[in-house]
């Protein structure tokens, strides 16, 4: 693992109880970063906290992306126990159910834009005064490969990343004045407990576009988010970063 320098750094992790999001806090752990886990499975969060504290300051906070006030909740108490927030990342997701768009449940598509695409807005809202504050942040937001090409069977998942992805550019631009740097990763598919709610047709779909012949690890997603997240990332901004595994290239 090469080394990326995060030393004294706070970061925010949301979805870190399992997949791409706990592989991000290990990720940052291990390069020097405290490390805030944010997650509404509480069960799962407890565990991931208890491996990760292996390697560092890490702390867990019970919090829904969908909830506003749970997130100044999450901020507050993030601060008390790390210090204020230099580093945060938007992982948190559901996949949502794999059905044609005209048979898309109307609860379900609010349900996955709720949590992939509002909670985005939502954890963004509730870092970023205190990033401005200081003059400094690093923000990473997960999207997808969907979200750049429209997955087929998967149109309110492909909707919320590809909204992630204007969100991030929009974003990026408003703080560019800042040393705060605000950019998103587009993965091809990882296999995480998110394949638990899609169907083996669409996993095997998704598989067969990769030209690579393979699934993303999420320890590839979180090397590039590890550099991101990192001081060294100190011109891009409201860019897009591709793992694609070459599906994508541009």
């Amino acid at each position: 693992m090469n080394q990326i320098d995060l030393g004294g750094r706070c970061a925010v992790v949301t979805g870190a109880a399992q997949g791409i999001g706990q592989a991000v806090a290990q990720r940052f752990v291990k390069s020097g970063a405290k490390v805030c886990l944010w997650d509404r499975d509480a069960k799962l969060l407890e565990l991931a906290r208890a491996q990760l504290a292996e390697w560092g300051e890490v702390h867990a906070i019970e919090a829904d992306v969908t909830d506003p006030e749970a997130l100044e909740t999450a901020v507050e108490g993030t601060q008390a126990a790390l210090g204020p927030i230099d580093i945060l990342v938007n992982n948190a997701g559901i996949a949502g159910v794999t059905t044609v768009t005209w048979h898309y449940p109307v609860a379900e598509w609010q349900r996955v834009l709720e949590t992939d695409l509002t909670g985005v807005f939502l954890c963004c809202r509730a870092v970023v005064p205190g990033m401005i504050e200081r003059n400094y942040g690093r923000i990473v937001n997960v999207a997808s490969i969907a979200g750049k090409e429209g997955n087929p069977n998967a149109s309110a998942y492909s909707a919320a990343k590809a909204g992630v992805i204007a969100l991030t550019k929009s974003l990026g631009k408003e703080l560019a004045g800042y040393e705060i740097a605000v950019n998103c990763v587009t993965p091809a598919a990882a296999k995480t407990s998110i394949f638990d709610q899609i169907s083996q047709e669409h996993i095997d779909y998704m598989l067969s576009k990769i030209p690579r012949g393979r699934f993303v690890t999420v320890q590839e997603i979180a090397a590039l988010i590890a550099w991101l997240a990192s001081e060294d990332c100190s011109f891009t901004t409201g860019a897009v970063f591709d793992i694609s595994g070459g599906r994508a290239t541009y």
